[in-house]
């Protein structure tokens, strides 16, 4: 069980985007992830008059580092560490701080 999903509000707690806030877009192989509106590269397109598709320089969201994020506890508004606890025959992901679960 993975400890950071998609859907989850994360934040940045290293590198250029260090404080800013994001929902996981995607899970980029083991270890990477893309989160929206963070870490924002440009990206030269190719044209390709086939597909209707003009030549253009666009903004995208490049994967970040899963060891830069962590998740966002929202009764505080701070960055916490997940944890897991056995709840009858389940395994929830909780907050370290506070013990609350996390919603799914």
């Amino acid at each position: 069980m993975r400890k950071i999903r998609v859907n989850d509000e994360v934040i940045v707690i290293a590198g250029k985007d260090k404080g800013r806030r994001g929902k996981v877009v995607k899970l980029v192989g083991e270890d990477r992830l893309i989160v929206s509106g963070v870490n924002m590269v440009k990206k030269h397109q190719k044209a390709n008059p086939q597909m209707g598709v003009s030549g253009a320089i666009v903004d995208k969201e490049a994967s970040l580092q899963i060891s830069n994020v962590a998740i966002l506890n929202t009764s505080t508004q701070k960055a916490d560490r997940v944890g897991f606890k056995i709840e009858g025959d389940r395994k929830v992901r909780i907050y370290k701080s506070s013990g609350e679960a996390i919603n799914p």
